[in-house]
């Protein structure tokens, strides 16, 4: 089915509807513009979780083909690295799913860097999704290796194909995986960024894989 090229005017104006719509958002004042498609974020946000589902919701939007995600996050003055070291250690501790003393954290003015390293992907994105929301923090940078017995590029480019194939989603033939040593790099177009996120989820969920580098492009038409 052929999909009617959108505008960029059509995209601004979705995005800011999603923005009102998405109460992890609701913040109408951030800029916005959109250029061939590509989404560019500006402006100040009360929390770095708010940056984040910013993000999200723009890429929710038909025809949006990349995001460009400039926003600033205040935090008060209140906040000091100590704190939130504390708060982010609690958190990680907390998690069931992350195994204890696998992942450990520095702060350095709001900035959150998570190293060490855990057996699958998904605990990786656990581990800064339970600091996000932290107050004070006003970013994360995700270091965490993910360590999996090796696996025959064969074996793990066939099961992350037979993955794509079973979700609803996904348009499979139109995807390519190359996999080395538990790399795989994911090429190819897709209509949609979830699309393309979703796939990223369905390459880490292999065995074997130790890192994706999605690199599948949005062409929403």
């Amino acid at each position: 089915m052929k999909i009617m090229q959108r505008t960029d005017n059509e995209i601004h104006e979705d995005v800011l509807a999603e923005f009102l719509w998405d109460p992890e958002v609701a913040q109408p004042d951030v800029g916005l513009q959109v250029d061939e498609g590509v989404v560019t974020l500006t402006g100040t946000v009360d929390s770095y979780a708010v940056k984040i589902a910013a993000q999200h919701a723009a890429q929710r939007v038909s025809g949006v083909r990349a995001v460009a995600n400039d926003l600033s996050v205040r935090t008060a003055a209140t906040h000091n690295d100590t704190d939130i070291a504390k708060a982010v250690a609690a958190a990680l501790e907390m998690n069931l799913a992350i195994p204890e003393g696998a992942v450990d954290a520095s702060v350095q003015n709001g900035q959150v860097t998570l190293t060490g390293s855990v057996k699958w992907g998904y605990q990786r994105n656990l581990a800064a999704s339970s600091v996000r929301y932290l107050r004070g923090v006003r970013g994360v940078t995700n270091l965490i290796t993910v360590t999996q017995p090796a696996a025959s590029a064969r074996e793990v480019s066939e099961k992350i194909s037979d993955a794509l194939r079973r979700t609803a989603e996904i348009d499979a033939a139109s995807i390519s995986v190359h996999t080395t040593d538990g790399k795989v790099r994911l090429a190819g177009t897709v209509r949609s960024w979830p699309e393309k996120e979703e796939a990223g989820f369905a390459a880490w969920r292999a065995p074997g894989v130790k890192d994706v580098e999605n690199d599948i492009i949005v062409r929403p038409y």
